[in-house]
């Protein structure tokens, strides 16, 4: 178990070495962000070439995810881990080095390039299943907001370094080398992982998988309800706001760069707002009511005039829209029993990678309507899993701990 000071929990060797890879990963996601969406714009892809790209993004992002929650504890958890970072090192080269179709639509099927500063794939699944094994149990709650915390601070680091290409007079796309070099990193750093992180099942029996028992409706609602919001981000994923910010008003990558660095450092201040407002007014009116403004701001986008006034919204529905993962992973955890929790959320997670990559395509489609019509339609649909979620859960006791 790790040491404790005075101060409360300190981290030990096994969380610093996935926080450090995580850190890692979450530069070059950032940093993707922008030069992905930057990138396929000035290739002179079409609306709908790009949405069938991010598509096939998050139907990577999906099916590996799947793959996970199934076979991830049986596999082992490191082995698992290795092989996702192997993965991400040869999928980011392809996005670095060729603009051919084919070849990035089978980098995408990975599962291991994200088109958000701050993803939440199959990375994040193992990770989410090894970190509570790294801490004593009264600090899983801090650890996840560290661990969020860190994520969105390097994510926007990255998101800012996407101003580079242009100090250096090199092609956007070439930054996204840094993929493997991060890989490097990051396999250097969890190489001592110890087999504490591997579920306990595994650890002593060779087999361990995810099971529910009585919190099977409850975790069937809340998987749908997920899908809906996650379904309804589709429409507005990082990389897709980078593209059409540039067509529709010529934004530069130093800017949408500066835009995503600031975007990052809110949600870490909101990260922190949500646990202190979730303590006065409890997880579930904390994920609801702080959600629900957000998607009206994400929809008035579609309405903005000039790209200063885009920027002003996208900054002002950050502030809100990221409080709900902090409080919606607590509450997952809270409406089921202790023994459930590595299934569930290993399936609510699940149910919103499924659903995710069907959105990008028909987003492209609405770009035919108009440049502003994905954020009208994802406001609306994530404004429903907000109503949704409130009416469903309101009555339902939860143990706030």
């Amino acid at each position: 178990m790790p040491e404790r000071g005075r101060g409360g929990a300190r981290l030990s060797p096994d969380a610093r070495r996935i926080l450090i890879a995580q850190g890692l990963r979450a530069f070059v996601y950032g940093l993707g962000s922008v030069l992905i969406g930057v990138s396929l714009a000035r290739q002179g892809l079409s609306g709908i070439e790009v949405g069938v790209l991010l598509a096939a993004l998050l139907a990577g992002t999906a099916l590996v995810s799947v793959a996970l929650a199934r076979y991830a504890d049986r596999v082992g958890r490191r082995r698992c881990y290795r092989v996702l970072l192997a993965g991400m090192a040869v999928a980011g080269t392809a996005f670095a080095v060729t603009d051919w179709l084919p070849a990035l639509m089978l980098a995408a099927l990975t599962g291991t390039v994200s088109t958000e500063v701050v993803e939440s794939g199959p990375f994040t699944s193992l990770e989410q299943a090894m970190l509570p094994s790294t801490v004593d149990p009264n600090d899983t709650a801090r650890i996840f907001g560290t661990y969020n915390t860190i994520a969105t601070l390097a994510g926007s680091l990255g998101a800012l370094a996407a101003g580079v290409p242009a100090l250096l007079d090199v092609a956007p796309q070439r930054l996204l080398l840094a993929y493997p070099v991060a890989v490097a990193l990051a396999l250097a750093a969890i190489r001592g992982l110890s087999r504490t992180v591997e579920a306990e099942g595994a650890r002593e029996h060779g087999a361990a998988e995810p099971s529910l028992r009585r919190s099977q409706r409850i975790v069937g609602r809340l998987s749908v309800l997920f899908a809906l919001d996650s379904f309804g981000g589709g429409f507005v994923t990082q990389a897709f706001i980078a593209y059409v910010f540039t067509r529709k008003y010529g934004a530069s990558a130093e800017t949408l760069g500066a835009v995503f660095f600031a975007i990052g450092i809110l949600q870490a201040v909101s990260f922190q707002a949500a646990v202190r407002l979730a303590h006065r007014i409890g997880l579930l009116r904390t994920m609801v009511f702080t959600h629900l403004p957000s998607n009206l701001l994400l929809a008035a986008i579609a309405l903005a005039p000039t790209l200063a006034a885009a920027i002003a919204l996208l900054l002002a529905r950050s502030l809100l829209s990221q409080m709900d993962v902090p409080t919606r992973q607590a509450y997952v955890v809270a409406v089921v029993d202790p023994s459930e929790r590595t299934a569930a959320a290993a399936y609510t997670n699940t149910a919103r990678y499924v659903v995710r990559p069907v959105a990008p395509p028909l987003a492209g489609a609405a770009l035919q309507v108009g440049l502003g019509a994905p954020f009208v339609i994802a406001g609306i649909l994530k404004s429903a899993y907000d109503v949704g979620l409130y009416a469903l859960f309101r009555k339902m006791p939860v143990d706030e701990r």
